[in-house]
């Protein structure tokens, strides 16, 4: 099946719509100009839209995002370097169909549960995705002392195994991984598991027994965020827009 995007040559549509998720996710401090990302699967194509190395995102526009396949090699990089952790992204479509975007951060909330022994948990409801459980993956344990960066297709295999059908992942030291049926999802996921993360570390901080939620009432919320997630995500767009015009 080919896209009526690619039909068009350059994939320019997506690529946009990509361009100006980073803002989003730049707004609400989830990714900076040197660290984090977001892909979105092409549909019905084994290839991925992502951001290119060296382009910062008060600057990046449509061209400064690259089609990789899902082997994590560049289809149009024009000579422009390619972001070197796109094998994070590239293992996750090829090992989990149902997944469409994927948003990788270095969440200054999720770091700490990513190397404590403490695991982060659903606390409020608009977290309740992270009652199904939240796998932590270290790097270390199969690839020995590392520079922590998914730099190659075996590595991102093993990040993909440990997330295997759970909607997010810990990155021992680095971040964390999310993932969504549809790109609004992937990021709501982003954005509410660092705040759960911040939220879980101050109720902790409180020195009394915690209640979670469990599984059944995360899947129960999970549902009713799903419901309105279309007016969550117009509201971001409009904060984001007001403060950098776009």
């Amino acid at each position: 099946m080919t896209s009526t995007l690619t039909e068009r040559g350059t994939h320019r549509e997506q690529r946009e719509h990509v361009a100006r998720l980073h803002a989003y996710l730049t707004r609400y401090q989830l990714v900076t100009w040197t660290s984090g990302n977001v892909s979105e699967r092409v549909p019905g194509e084994d290839l991925f839209v992502i951001k290119g190395s060296g382009v910062e995102y008060d600057e990046l526009t449509w061209a400064g995002i690259t089609v990789c396949d899902l082997d994590g090699n560049a289809v149009d990089a024009r000579g422009r370097p390619v972001f070197l952790e796109r094998f994070i992204h590239a293992e996750i479509y090829k090992a989990r169909p149902d997944v469409m975007a994927v948003v990788h951060t270095h969440s200054p909330g999720v770091i700490p549960f990513s190397v404590s022994k403490t695991p982060l948990r659903a606390l409020f409801h608009n977290a309740g995705f992270l009652a199904a459980g939240v796998p932590v993956w270290d790097i270390a344990k199969e690839f020995g002392q590392t520079d922590m960066l998914v730099r190659d297709s075996g590595i991102g295999k093993s990040l993909a195994r440990t997330l295997g059908d759970k909607p997010v992942v810990l990155m021992r030291g680095h971040g964390d991984v999310t993932v969504g049926p549809d790109v609004k999802v992937a990021v709501f996921r982003a954005y509410y598991t660092d705040v759960d993360a911040r939220l879980q570390s101050q109720a902790i901080g409180l020195g009394t027994e915690i209640t979670y939620l469990s599984a059944d009432e995360g899947a129960k919320a999970d549902t009713i965020n799903f419901a309105v997630l279309e007016r969550v995500w117009n509201l971001w767009k409009l904060r984001v827009q007001a403060t950098s015009g776009r």
